[in-house]
């Protein structure tokens, strides 16, 4: 795929799912896929530690970029809808929905921001 093309999240549920079919034989649970996804978004936390942080960066994590981690935690995440029969776009819409119902007024009258 050309990096400079578009993915829909619905596309992107249907890249790794072919993936998976392709060569990762089956999803992995989804206890285990859960477990994934926290490790992978401590794995960005600890970039994100040391990139715009106070700590510094340890010989083995300038192996990695906030990219790469990013997309470590998208592929997981896609993985646990996917096995879930969930859409992400929906998950996506429904969450704009929620906080915009919530939090409307709550950030444009917060004097912090």
């Amino acid at each position: 795929m050309n990096q400079k093309e578009h993915l829909t999240l619905a596309q992107a549920q249907a890249i790794v799912d072919q993936w998976i079919k392709n060569f990762g034989v089956r999803y992995y649970s989804e206890l285990t896929n859960t477990a994934i996804l926290m490790e992978e978004v401590g794995e960005l936390a600890r970039l994100m530690a040391r990139t715009y942080g106070d700590q510094s960066f340890k010989e083995k994590d300038k192996e990695s970029t906030i990219e790469q981690e990013l997309g470590d935690v998208l592929f997981v995440l896609i993985c646990l809808a996917n096995q879930m029969n969930l859409s992400l776009e929906r998950a996506l819409l429904l969450a704009i929905e929620k906080n915009t119902s919530r939090d409307k007024d709550r950030h444009k009258n917060n004097p912090k921001l």
